[in-house]
């Protein structure tokens, strides 16, 4: 087995967990509640097979759903994500990340924000405009959106580099 797979693994149950155990209790004027698990979408190796990506994406959902008992909200907003991951790589960092080996933690900071920021707005427009369903929720949707995903970036950066390993 590849450490890659070890490694990914990992880092799929380990943001599960903080996801549950932590992070899903954080509720914040009604608005405000970080979703960090997303960092497994977003830090998923560039080259590994899209496939891989988005059933793994999907079980990541699924698995929130079942924990957060959504009825199959955070398996959509995670496979739209993982959908459209490839096509945010090239806004963030251009047509030329194909042929290289882009690690988001080896990134500078203004690019990981952007990149970070794009995943989680998408990935918080699909959820809360599912969760709300609702033309007269638009709005409130529309600012947990923003709310969440200000709170959601600010934590997934965080990790993102507190767990950053620096090589001698």
């Amino acid at each position: 087995m590849s450490s890659e797979i070890i490694k990914n693994t990992i880092r799929f149950f380990l943001l599960l967990l903080m996801q549950v155990i932590v992070f899903n209790n954080i509720s914040l004027y009604g608005y405000i509640q970080p979703y960090p698990y997303l960092l497994f979408i977003i830090l998923y190796p560039v080259n590994s097979g899209r496939y891989g990506l988005l059933l793994s994406s999907f079980l990541l959902g699924i698995i929130m759903d079942m924990f957060c008992n959504s009825g199959g909200i955070h398996a959509a907003s995670c496979l739209i994500l993982a959908y459209f991951r490839h096509n945010v790589f090239k806004i963030s960092f251009g047509l030329s990340y194909e042929y290289q080996t882009i690690k988001i933690p080896t990134t500078s900071l203004k690019e990981q924000i952007v990149f970070v920021g794009i995943c989680v707005f998408l990935h918080h427009l699909v959820l809360f405009l599912l969760e709300a369903f609702s033309f007269t929720l638009f709005g409130y949707a529309m600012l947990k959106v923003l709310f969440s995903g200000i709170f959601t970036i600010i934590f997934s950066v965080l990790i993102i580099n507190l767990f950053k390993i620096t090589k001698k």
